[in-house]
C-alpha cells in the first residue's frame, strides 16, 4: 500500500480518485452495503506491431571505430554507435553523415543477428546524409512512403539503436514539417517529431503507421543529451535523392545562384507596394556568379523562381538547390517600381556553403 499511496499522491490525484483506483485493484471492498464500481471494459488498444514488423528488419545498428587524435602517436580507437536503413536490395544503406564521418571501420548488426562490415560510398554535408554499402547480403529494403502526405498529428515511430542498447522503437506524432533555420545543416527541411530520438538513433528510420519510411532521424533538441520530445528527421525523398546522386557520381551536386538576401518585412512590402510581406531583397550578388551574369543587382526584389512563389530566402535556397547545375531558371520580382524578369543559368553550389 505504501508505494501505491506515494505514487498516487505524488501524481496529485484527489482522494476520491485514489479510493477508486484502489477499488479497481481489488484491495478494498468499499463501505458496508456499497458495492465497488463495476469494472469498465477497456476500449480497443491500438497496436503498431504490424508497421514495426514491416520496417524493423530493414534497420541495422552501426558500430563505428575511429582512431583517436591524442598526441603525435595518436591514441586508442574511439567507438560510437548509430543506425542505418536498407533502402535497396543491393545492400545500400542510408544513415546520417555525422554517424560515419572519419570512420576507420564500420560494422552493421542486422535484425537477424548477422554482423557485416560496411563501407561509405559518399556523403552529403548539406543534408547530413551518407550512403553505405554492406559487404554481403543485406536486409530487405524498407517500404518508402510519401513524405509530402505527412500531416501534423500523424503517428510516426522511430526505429534505431538508442545508446547502443540494440534495436528499439519509440512512438509519437509529427509535430511539424518543413522545420528550418535550426543551424543543424545548410539545407534544412526537417520533419519534427516527439517520438523519442536518443544518441544512437541517428541514421535510423522514422516510419508512418503503415510501416513506410518517411524520414532519417538525425538530431534532437536537448539540454541534457537525452530526448525532450523535440527530434528532427530528414524527409525520405530528400535523403533518397542524395543517395541516387552519390551512387551515380560519388557526391551530390546542387544548383547555385550566388546571392545573399533579406526576407521582406511589412515595412519593405509597403514601400514596394506589395499586398503582403513575401519575397527576398537582394543584399549582395557574388562576383562572377550566375546571378551577376543574369543581371541581378543589389536592391532587386525576388518574388518568383520558375513560376513558384519565393516567400523567403529559405524558399529561394531550396528552389535553386533542388535544380541541377546548368539548369536555366526564370527570376521574377521588382527593380524599384519596374517588373523584373530575368533568366539565370545555375552554377554548382560550392561545398561547405552555408
Amino acid at each position: 500500500m505504501t508505494p501505491l499511496r506515494a505514487f498516487v499522491y505524488g501524481a496529485g490525484l484527489a482522494a476520491a480518485g485514489c479510493l477508486l483506483a484502489v477499488w479497481r485493484a481489488g484491495i478494498l471492498t468499499g463501505p458496508a452495503g456499497v458495492a465497488p464500481p463495476a469494472a469498465t471494459s477497456p476500449g480497443p488498444q491500438a497496436s503498431f506491431a504490424d508497421a514495426v514488423n514491416r520496417a524493423a528488419p530493414s534497420v541495422v545498428s552501426l558500430h563505428v571505430r575511429r582512431k583517436a587524435a591524442a598526441g603525435p602517436a595518436g591514441g586508442p580507437p574511439e567507438g560510437g554507435s548509430g543506425s542505418a536503413v536498407a533502402v535497396r536490395a543491393d545492400g545500400l544503406l542510408l544513415t546520417s553523415l555525422h554517424v560515419v564521418a572519419n570512420a576507420d571501420a564500420i560494422d552493421a548488426t542486422l535484425a537477424d543477428g548477422r554482423s557485416l562490415p560496411a563501407r561509405p560510398l559518399g556523403g552529403d554535408p548539406d543534408t547530413d546524409i551518407a550512403v553505405l554499402r554492406l559487404a554481403g547480403e543485406g536486409p530487405p529494403p524498407v517500404p518508402v512512403g510519401r513524405t509530402s502526405d505527412l500531416r501534423v498529428g500523424d503517428v510516426v515511430l522511430a526505429i534505431g539503436n538508442p545508446f547502443g542498447v540494440g534495436q528499439a522503437v519509440s512512438h509519437g506524432v509529427v509535430s511539424a514539417t518543413g522545420r528550418n533555420r535550426l543551424g543543424i545543416s545548410p539545407l534544412e527541411n526537417f520533419i519534427q517529431t516527439d517520438a523519442a530520438i536518443n544518441p544512437g538513433n541517428s541514421g535510423g528510420a522514422l516510419i508512418n503507421a503503415r510501416g513506410e519510411l518517411v524520414g532519417i532521424n538525425t538530431a534532437i533538441y536537448s539540454e541534457s543529451g537525452g530526448s525532450h520530445g523535440i527530434g528532427f528527421a530528414v524527409p525520405a525523398d530528400l535523403a533518397l535523392g542524395a543517395l541516387e546522386q552519390i551512387v551515380a557520381h560519388g557526391r551530390v551536386t546542387r544548383g547555385w545562384l550566388g546571392i545573399t538576401g533579406q526576407d521582406v518585412t511589412p515595412a519593405m512590402a509597403q514601400a514596394f507596394g506589395l499586398k503582403e510581406p513575401r519575397g527576398v531583397l537582394v543584399s549582395e550578388v557574388s562576383d562572377s556568379s550566375p546571378a551577376q551574369r543574369a543581371g541581378l543587382r543589389t536592391g532587386d526584389l525576388i518574388t518568383v523562381i520558375d513560376g513558384q512563389a519565393a516567400a523567403s530566402s529559405f524558399e529561394i535556397l531550396n528552389l535553386v538547390a533542388s535544380r541541377p547545375p546548368g539548369a536555366a531558371v526564370r527570376i521574377g520580382g521588382w527593380r524599384g517600381t519596374a517588373r523584373l524578369d530575368l533568366e539565370a543559368v545555375l552554377g554548382e553550389r560550392p561545398a561547405g556553403l552555408r
